[in-house]
Order: structure tokens, then C-alpha cells, then sequence
């Protein structure tokens, strides 16, 4: 069983920032490309970013340059550094990792008003 828990979610004006947070087991953490992805109302959930377990990281075009994710292997924790958001970034933000499977956490939501 795996279990994520996301945190950070909450209301920001548009041009401001949040940063998500993800705890995992540190078995899972240590060994595990881990991302985030997001859904918005009406539309598919769709892929932000992923880390993999070297550091490598990888972001949708729609993100670059806004935001960054990073880990801290000391507190087995996953970030999603968001900034200059705009109100399209609206979603529920997921916490994910694929071990055999993809698991998801229970999400955090991003509201950005106008």
C-alpha cells in the first residue's frame, strides 16, 4: 500500500505564489520518479511535473519557467514551487508515483482568482 498526503493548496490572487507539499514513505521516496499532475473542472487530469529519484525533473510546457518542483530526502517530501499564477491554474493538484502501478494521493486544491 502506498500512501501520499499532498498539502500547500489554497486561494492566491492571479501573479502570486503557493507551494504544495508531498509526504511519502521513505521507502517510496528514496526509490521513485514522483510527480504532480492536475485536474480542472470538465477537463482530463493532465501531467505538471516529475522528479525522478537522481533529481532529474521534467515540466509540462505550460508550467516552465512558473514552476519548480523539487525534493528533500530528509523530510521524504515532495514540492510543487508555484509562481505567477494565472487563473487557468485552477485544479485539483495530485501527488503521484509509479511503483508497479500509478498511485495517487487524495489531492489539494489550487483556487487563483482574477
Amino acid at each position: 500500500q502506498v500512501q501520499l498526503v499532498e498539502s500547500g493548496g489554497g486561494l492566491v490572487e492571479a501573479g502570486g505564489s503557493l507551494r504544495l507539499s508531498c509526504a511519502a514513505s521513505r521507502s517510496i521516496f528514496i526509490r521513485y520518479t514522483m510527480g504532480w499532475y492536475r485536474q480542472a473542472p470538465g477537463k482530463q487530469r493532465e501531467f505538471v511535473a516529475t522528479i525522478s529519484n537522481d533529481g532529474s525533473t521534467n515540466y509540462a510546457d505550460s508550467v516552465k519557467g512558473r514552476f519548480n518542483i523539487s525534493r528533500d530526502n530528509a523530510k521524504d517530501t515532495m514540492y510543487l514551487q508555484m509562481n505567477s499564477l494565472k487563473p487557468e491554474d485552477k485544479a485539483v493538484y495530485y501527488c503521484s508515483v509509479t511503483t508497479y502501478r500509478q498511485w495517487w494521493g487524495q489531492g489539494t486544491q489550487v483556487t487563483v482568482s482574477s
